[in-house]
């Protein structure tokens, strides 16, 4: 028995405090690792030793500034983590192991007016698919990130009102998962996630103060501060698709009058070409027909980015994030996007914040949500189980998240 304090108990606190470093980060070297846990350089050497030992590390030569280094990552054989991301058109699963590798990934369309049964039922086949597929025992699994595209109460557990999914308002999603799964599952909502996945493997990376921003069917912003996602007390923040741009404008789905969402949202956009280019225009053809040169589609599309630069100036004035990753069908646009975020920024926001900021596309594209749930596992679960034992069987073959 361990005592408070005692040589044996201080000694384990370190094993935990390297395990959790090398786990957040999926690889340090060990100077990194000193530098992220505060330990000294030689004891960080002996506890990465006896973790390789017990077989919970795994150790790769590698460089850092030009001299040689050790890179330390978590056995792959340690355990898997599974992302699940519902979206207003899809569904998509990926499995992972504890050394930020995925192993298996797949897409499928959902139905929106589907039930929350029938979306648990395809999620749960999906992920009893993937992890067939990749040879891996269910024993193995060490937790669930899930993402769903609506806000999340923080105590009770609860998906809000959402009008991308209106038959899963008042569900319990991480409850219904973990009971088909029999696993631990964590929640978020679909921004959250993508805000995740770009700090950890995106355009986030090397910075802990920035705001994701996703526009689609509606408007979100994942929100990360001091390195962490920023949900606040009832789970609601970062919904910039509802700031005020215009008291008199059009109504919003909210209840009140001209939001952020009324401006830049698919619902709203894409009825301003419908005369021109059809009924079945979607977000994404926009964005290529505006990339092709259509004067129509560019115009719009650089209307929306004036409006997202409006919000992202007030986050600006807030928060004073030092980047903003804007992700979703929007961010293909490019620079015909980008540049009008930039300069409705140089207008409205203050300027030394604004010179501060830097605005970028997403890197992982659509993957971003499934990305930033197997993000949410790792983060959530805890260390004490790998120290405990790491289970032992074959690895399976593996493919970097982002390459």
């Amino acid at each position: 028995m361990e005592t408070p304090g005692s040589q044996s108990s201080l000694h384990r606190a370190n094993l935990e405090r390297v395990v959790r470093a090398v786990r957040l980060a999926g690889s340090l070297t060990q100077a990194e690792i000193a530098r992220t846990t505060g330990l000294s350089a030689a004891t960080v050497s002996n506890i990465v030793r006896e973790l390789k030992e017990g077989g919970t590390v795994e150790v790769t030569p590698t460089s850092a500034g030009g001299r040689r280094a050790r890179s330390v990552s978590l056995s792959g054989d340690a355990g898997i983590v599974i992302g699940v991301d519902f979206g207003h058109t899809h569904l998509r699963v990926a499995v992972g192991n504890l050394a930020h590798q995925v192993l298996a990934e797949e897409s499928e369309p959902l139905d929106v007016d589907a039930s929350s049964a029938q979306g648990f039922d395809r999620a749960e086949q999906l992920v009893s698919r993937l992890i067939v597929a990749t040879g891996v025992d269910r024993s193995k699994i060490a937790g669930v990130g899930l993402g769903v595209p609506g806000p999340i109460d923080v105590e009770s557990g609860t998906l809000g009102s959402t009008s991308i999914l209106p038959g899963w308002s008042g569900t319990r999603p991480a409850e219904e998962l973990r009971g088909r799964l029999g696993v631990p599952v964590h929640v978020d909502n679909d921004a959250n996630l993508g805000a995740l996945g770009e700090l950890v493997w995106g355009s986030g990376r090397g910075v802990r103060d920035l705001a994701y921003i996703k526009v689609a069917s509606g408007v979100g912003a994942g929100l990360v501060i001091n390195g962490k996602i920023y949900r606040g007390p009832g789970g609601t923040a970062g919904e910039i698709g509802h700031i005020t741009l215009d008291e008199s404008g059009p109504v919003c789905r909210c209840g009140n009058r001209g939001c952020l969402e009324t401006f830049t949202a698919a619902r709203y956009v894409l009825p301003l070409l419908r005369s021109s280019h059809g009924t079945d225009l979607t977000m994404e053809a926009m964005v290529r027909m505006a990339r092709d040169g259509d004067p129509g589609c560019r115009r719009v599309v650089a209307d929306v980015g004036r409006h997202i630069g409006s919000g992202v100036a007030n986050l600006c004035n807030l928060l004073n994030p030092s980047r903003i990753v804007l992700g979703g069908d929007l961010a293909e646009a490019g620079e015909l996007v980008l540049g009008p975020i930039r300069e409705s920024v140089g207008r409205y926001a203050i300027p030394s914040a604004g010179r501060q900021l830097s605005v970028l596309p997403g890197a992982l594209g659509g993957r971003a949500e499934v990305l930033g749930a197997l993000a949410l596992a790792l983060s959530e679960m805890g260390d004490s189980t790998l120290l405990d034992g790491s289970a032992a069987g074959a690895r399976p073959a593996a493919t970097p998240v982002f390459t």
